[in-house]
């Protein structure tokens, strides 16, 4: 069977957008890996017990990045949660989104604001993907951690995919599937919350229950999340990258070597 990261001539955009992904993939510093591995424990530990006094209203979610944050916090990480807005500007429509972010000193000795987005592969699914495009999907981490560098590159690819995917089926481009709208969920103006001040925001609320349906996706959602995250399954997707971008890279030399041979 020919690996997805092969060449493929009738569709070389495709293996274009392949091989940048790699790329972007093998880029991540021993710091984004050390916080990934962290981000992806925490998470493991977590039960549905601890997103019941998170939040007291619909949150999609968010008492899950509440928590997280909380057992962040709890191990010494400067993390909170962040809720972006932004208005409509041409084509580009209104939106909200909320994230994790991580403030960690870099090896210049400033700091650097880290992304975590618990949901981070969602965000590209499409209907009527075609194969190369659903192979793409699959490749990206179900949660992101990383510097804004690298999830601009990500975008980036993820956005031309898209299109490629799109067009290939006659379909325009949304305007909620642009590289502008993309990069509004984590670029835009936001506001910072940690845990405690989530909970003294409800404190003045009282969970009568009617959240439970809400709560109730939450933990469907922390049970696939968790379930996605088991021990290995990264791992393994990483060196498959890294096992990938070697056997390119040693085809290239043996065929370029080739070339060199005397007739």
């Amino acid at each position: 069977m020919i690996s997805w990261v092969s060449y493929n001539f009738h569709s070389f955009p495709d293996s274009l957008l392949c091989l940048s992904m790699q790329k972007c993939k093998l880029s991540v510093t021993q710091q984004e890996s050390d916080l990934l591995s962290a981000v992806h424990n925490l998470i493991r530990t977590m039960n549905e017990s601890n997103l019941q006094g998170m939040n007291s209203g619909p949150c999609y979610a968010s008492c899950i990045r509440f928590y997280l944050v909380k057992l962040m916090k709890l191990s010494g990480y400067d993390a909170g949660v962040c809720a972006s807005k932004w208005q409509a500007s041409g084509k580009v429509p209104g939106g909200d989104h909320e994230y994790i972010d991580v403030m960690v000193d870099n090896n210049s000795g400033s700091s650097e604001r880290l992304i975590i987005d618990i949901d981070f592969r969602s965000h590209f699914e499409i209907a009527r993907a075609v194969d190369s495009y659903d192979r793409l999907l699959k490749s990206l981490p179900v949660v992101y951690v990383g510097s804004f560098a690298r999830l601009k590159q990500l975008l980036g690819i993820m956005e031309e995919a898209t299109r490629s995917s799109l067009k290939q089926n006659s379909m325009p481009l949304p305007p909620w599937r642009s590289l502008a709208y993309l990069q509004a969920k984590w670029l835009s103006p936001y506001e910072r919350y940690t845990h405690s001040e989530a909970n003294n925001n409800d404190s003045n609320n009282i969970n009568d229950g009617s959240s439970c349906f809400n709560h109730n996706q939450c933990c469907g959602y922390l049970k696939r999340l968790q379930s996605c995250l088991q021990p290995g399954k990264e791992t393994e997707r990483m060196l498959k990258a890294r096992n990938s971008e070697s056997n390119r890279r040693m085809k290239h030399e043996r065929w370029r070597h080739s070339l060199l041979r005397p007739i």
